[in-house]
């Protein structure tokens, strides 16, 4: 495969990305974003998750940022799914840059991680899950039940219990309290 139409298995030279070779893609709504994001990756394509800028808000609060030189590539695949992102844009100023989900924050003894608008927090010692907190979907309060108290590594992953944008936000969260721990 050209290198420009890299996939994540295979090796990327190039470490540090400049925002002009990068696109949004954007949805109508979240689930559409997470059916992309799967079918992306399971297809091998390096994207992430991010919050869209203000100036591309369209209702969805999430976007998928991809490599732009593999645009024609990933729409197609996208299409071939049944889930044609609304637009592509590519991020050539500083104010279309998406914006991280993610905010940390250290509270000497404990960490938190938030993603999108939900938080988790653990004890920094033992690792142990304090606190499950924010969004609004009912299974905020299940995934809390099933996660607090335990351990990272003796915990459930909430992207295996929950089935909402909330669920969705607290596996990544989980996901980079686990790389940061």
């Amino acid at each position: 495969m050209f290198g420009f139409l890299r996939k994540k298995s295979e090796p990327d030279k190039k470490k540090s990305r400049t925002s002009a070779d990068r696109g949004i893609l954007v949805f109508e709504n979240t689930a559409e974003v997470i059916q992309a994001e799967n079918v992306l990756k399971k297809a091998g394509w390096q994207v992430r998750v991010m919050g869209p800028p203000p100036e591309i808000q369209s209702g969805c609060d999430l976007v998928i940022e991809f490599p732009l030189t593999a645009e024609l590539n990933i729409v197609r695949e996208l299409r071939k799914a049944g889930i044609p992102p609304l637009q592509t844009v590519p991020v050539t100023a500083p104010l279309l840059t998406p914006v991280s989900l993610f905010h940390t924050k250290d509270f000497g003894k404990y960490l938190m991680v938030r993603a999108a608008n939900m938080k988790i927090t653990v004890e920094k010692e033992s690792l142990t899950i304090v606190n499950i907190s924010g969004g609004g979907c009912p299974d905020v309060p299940f995934l809390a039940g099933q996660m607090v108290g335990k351990t990272l590594s003796e915990s459930p992953r909430p992207g295996d219990l929950g089935h909402t944008l909330c669920g969705y936000a607290l596996e990544l969260a989980y996901q980079e309290l686990c790389r940061k721990c």
